[in-house]
């Protein structure tokens, strides 16, 4: 696990809360292109997925890929869409409600994508070890080798989970 790296089970290492918001003139709700809206402002991407649909996994990529192009970093493109993939596919899979994704970039001497994903489970996930032949069970382990920082937080009746980026090192 790399030093800067942290999980906690409640605060996490990184920063918690809600990060300032900057709005711009259009950050009027949008359609995306499966008809529910996608919250786009200035520094802050927010997706409502409903439960149990897969298939928003994909176009929740495809927002924040062209979100962090349109706020000039797209070298953290790869690993954000891999690792979203991962919270949002647990939140979808093993939750029986929706999901609400939420992407950051923070302003300030240190420029971090914070990516959240809060879903209404309190379960909370479980770093293990998948069996060599087992078809799932790798996703937070991707997350934990892959982000700057990552942790979980009870929020309300379910949780938060979240991955930060620095975007120095992309």
């Amino acid at each position: 696990m790399h030093p800067d790296r942290v999980f906690d089970g409640d605060e996490g290492g990184g920063r918690s809360g809600v990060m300032e918001r900057q709005p711009k003139e259009d950050s009027a709700p949008r359609q995306n292109s499966r008809g529910s809206p996608g919250i786009i402002e200035a520094r802050e991407l927010r997706h409502d997925l409903r439960r149990a649909d897969l298939s928003a996994i994909a176009e929740t990529r495809r927002m924040l890929r062209e979100q962090l192009r349109r706020w000039g970093v797209p070298g953290l493109v790869d690993i954000a869409e891999l690792l979203t993939s991962e919270l949002v596919t647990n939140a979808l899979q093993h939750t029986d409600e929706g999901a609400v994704f939420t992407a950051t970039l923070s302003d300030g001497p240190v420029h971090r994508l914070r990516v959240e994903v809060h879903d209404h489970a309190g379960r909370r996930p479980r770093l293990h070890t998948a069996s060599e032949n087992a078809t799932s069970g790798r996703g937070l382990l991707l997350v934990q080798a892959l982000a700057d920082a990552w942790g979980v937080r009870s929020q309300g009746t379910g949780k938060v989970v979240w991955f930060e980026l620095d975007v120095e090192t992309a």
